[in-house]
């Protein structure tokens, strides 16, 4: 009888060591953070402080231009460290998207969700947790910048039913949720454009919310069926 052996079990297999780009977006993940609240900071001041109350204005500016050439900058070195070459726009295009329109970087908590989807085995649910608490904040902060952009673009226009900012943060919050109560609606095409889009972010922010919360209960459900003593 030959000799069966079971095939090495790389469970205790030592980990892959990151990459020169791993090493950069691990190192780097907090200090952009930063500077999205930075950059959100600078265009908060640039609209609503108003052009007669300098410095302020111009302020808000710098801070939204300085920050955005940090955001260039890390992009240009995850292309030059990834080795793809113009593939890496087509491969990171959420990446690209943000950095076109910087108050979209919220969204780059979907790739989050992803992550903790291809896990394996399935994800504990502290990941689950942690994903929701993202989202939720990602949904508050696109929600801002939102409401900052059509409060900018909409208090001044003809007909416009969005004249304050509080207008404004109430239009995100219906919008977001997809309440939609059609009370104060943008009339320029910047708005209507902020607005589909706004639309559109808050169904995949709610999509990773629902569904990792969904993933955590049945996880939930799972352990307290494992940990039941059988019925005897």
């Amino acid at each position: 009888m030959s000799d069966r052996h079971d095939p090495p079990s790389d469970r205790h297999a030592p980990a892959a060591p990151p990459t020169r780009l791993g090493r950069w977006e691990n190192n780097t993940e907090v200090p952009l953070a930063v500077a999205s609240l930075v950059f959100l900071a600078g265009y908060a001041i640039h609209v609503l402080a108003g052009r007669d109350r300098a410095p302020w204005p111009d302020v808000g500016l710098g801070l939204v231009y300085g920050t955005w050439a940090l955001f260039v900058v890390d992009y240009a070195v995850r292309l030059r460290l990834s080795g793809q070459g113009h593939r890496f726009v087509r491969t990171h295009w959420l990446d690209t998207v943000v950095l076109v329109m910087p108050l979209l970087r919220p969204l780059r908590v979907v790739k989050v969700y992803t992550a903790v989807q291809q896990r394996r085995p399935a994800p504990r649910l502290s990941l689950y947790a942690r994903v929701m608490s993202y989202a939720g904040l990602a949904a508050v902060l696109l929600g801002l910048s939102a409401a900052l952009t059509v409060y900018h673009v909409e208090h001044t226009a003809p007909g416009a039913d969005i004249r304050t900012f509080g207008d404004a943060v109430w239009w995100a919050c219906a919008t977001l949720t997809t309440v939609g109560y059609g009370d104060a609606v943008p009339v320029t095409p910047e708005g209507r454009i902020v607005a589909t889009g706004l639309m559109v972010c808050g169904l995949a922010l709610l999509g990773a919310v629902t569904g990792s919360f969904s993933s955590w209960l049945l996880q939930v459900f799972r352990r307290e069926d494992e940990e039941r003593p059988p019925a005897g």
